[in-house]
């Protein structure tokens, strides 16, 4: 077996959704030059960790996401360089379910990074509809680290029971799980709340990286109930939640007001506040300088209280990804 090289990951990440995204983000491929210097202004202020999955991308362009990544990280030049961390998540689409089928999609996503995946995440869990299907992709995932072809191995949109039935599993082969992804924010505490996440990663040892820490732009105080709406899905999701969390966003509002701060930032410093690694997308320079300067400062345990009161009086939450097991 290789020696893994250690992955060091920051205390932020950057979300590449909609790299690749036309659907539901509105990509185009003329972005692309803008994206190559989000990126580098993130690498260069230490945000090094880029999120990513197969999946990324619509149509012709799926796998998009992964190739920008490839593209970007081969060029850039500087600060932070050795520290780039790209992290792939592999879809357990229904025509996977052998460990040969995870191994070849990794070998894929190598193919379009341009050089060995970092850390390669289970998309989701199939728990809930095919649990058969989860053992041989899981076997693959643990091949991958064992085989040396990755630097580290984790899971997205796991919940604690089915989280500690893959770390016993993998545990019997030695192979550690490095990182939890799941959707957690201020509109969507629930696995942490509700299924108490966090202090099982602790114990075991993994990070919790939140995905959607701002719920798809709904908290960053640019949306209002009367104003203009993103189009889509979007859209429609927005229209029905925004006036159901007034008392969310009036707090945050409050705090980022007398810190000097947007609301995203404030929203993004709660979940680093909370231990979790928080990745939040960035299309363009001005997203990306923002999310940033959501770093190298802290709310007080007083405004995360507050926070966590507004976001358990909420009378509306986040969709819960419709993959994420108990």
């Amino acid at each position: 077996m290789q020696t893994n090289q250690t992955l060091s990951l920051p205390s932020m990440g950057c979300g590449t959704w909609a790299w690749g995204n036309q659907l539901l983000w509105g990509y185009n491929e003329s972005m692309d030059d803008q994206l190559q210097q989000v990126f580098n202004l993130c690498v260069s202020n230490g945000v090094t960790l880029f999120d990513t999955g197969d999946s990324y991308g619509t149509g012709r362009l799926n796998g998009r996401s992964e190739s920008l990544l490839g593209k970007f990280a081969k060029e850039y030049q500087g600060l932070n360089q050795n520290n780039i961390c790209i992290a792939t998540k592999l879809a357990a689409y229904p025509w996977r379910w052998t460990r040969k089928s995870i191994i070849s999609a990794c070998n894929a996503s190598a193919k379009r990074l341009g050089k060995n995946v970092d850390l390669v995440q289970m998309h989701w869990s199939t728990a809930n509809y095919a649990p058969w299907q989860e053992v041989g992709l899981l076997d693959g995932l643990a091949d991958l680290y064992a085989q040396g072809l990755v630097k580290g191995v984790g899971l997205s949109n796991y919940g604690t029971k089915r989280l500690l039935w893959v770390h016993k599993k993998f545990q019997e082969r030695g192979i550690p799980i490095k990182t939890l992804q799941v959707q957690y924010s201020l509109l969507s505490t629930y696995p942490v709340t509700e299924l108490g996440l966090k202090d099982v990663c602790d114990d075991l040892g993994i990070k919790l990286i939140a995905y959607s820490p701002l719920a798809l732009g709904l908290l960053t105080g640019k949306f209002a109930e009367n104003g203009k709406f993103p189009k889509g899905v979007r859209g429609f999701l927005f229209k029905q939640i925004l006036p159901g969390i007034k008392g969310v966003l009036g707090t945050l509002k409050e705090i980022a007001e007398q810190r000097n701060k947007t609301m995203s930032q404030v929203a993004i410093n709660w979940c680093i506040c909370k231990g979790a690694i928080p990745i939040p997308g960035a299309k363009s320079l001005e997203q990306a300088q923002q999310n940033i300067s959501a770093l190298g400062w802290l709310l007080s345990d007083g405004e995360v209280t507050e926070l966590d009161s507004a976001a358990a009086k909420s009378e509306k939450k986040m969709v819960q990804n419709i993959f994420q097991t108990k």
